[in-house]
This record gives structure tokens, sequence and C-alpha cells, in this order.
């Protein structure tokens, strides 16, 4: 059985957990592979690899100085999956209501239990 290419959208690119990583630390600031490979404790094949990936659904992009690449993100293309999400906030918001009510009746409660 083949394995389900994970190079055709963004959503499939960050299905894999450490590229997820990898986004999360260049969000921080452009790195090379190098200083990526001394974060994430992984080996430079794997960070290589992984890079490779988010570049082809253009989630990162390249920048040549010298002999080092710069990696960095490109934080308009995680539109698509922001908008996504976007459709399950309305769930979010009522639950956190749900909660915020639970807690002020169990604030309530213990403060008549006092009296």
């Amino acid at each position: 059985m083949s394995r389900l290419k994970t190079t055709h959208d963004v959503f499939s690119a960050i299905g894999e957990p450490r590229r997820r990583v990898l986004i999360e630390q260049l969000v921080l600031k452009e790195m090379t592979v190098n200083e990526l490979v001394d974060i994430v404790q992984w080996p430079q094949p794997t960070v290589s690899k992984h890079l490779s990936v988010l570049k082809k659904v253009n989630l990162v992009s390249e920048r040549k100085e010298g002999r080092f690449r710069y990696y960095r993100i490109e934080p308009k293309e995680l539109r698509p999956i922001q908008e996504w999400i976007h459709q399950f906030e309305k769930y979010w918001g009522s639950t956190m209501d749900q909660l915020d009510n639970y807690l002020n009746q169990i604030q309530m409660k213990g403060v008549d239990s006092e009296h």
C-alpha cells in the first residue's frame, strides 16, 4: 500500500507533528537548517525533508545569503486553515460561556454555605 502524499496542500502538510514544530519555531524568527537542528534536536536530513514539504505548499520560503539558506514562515499561507477553523468558533464561545456560568454557580454555592 502506498503512503498518502502529504505535500499537495497546507492541511496535509501540517498534519505531520514535526512540521508543526518547525512552523512554531519559524514563527519566532527566520532560521537556517542548522539553527533548527540545534533547537529541535533532530537529524539534519529530517529537518531538511520537512522543510522541503513546507516549501512545496508555500508555508515556508527560503532566502540564500552566502552559503546559508534562511527559512521563514509565510503566514498568509495559513489563511485557509484559519478560515476553516473559524466555522467552529461559535461552539468554543458557548462552551466558554457555559464554563463561566458553571464556575460562577460553584462560587455562589461556596459563598452561600459560608453564611
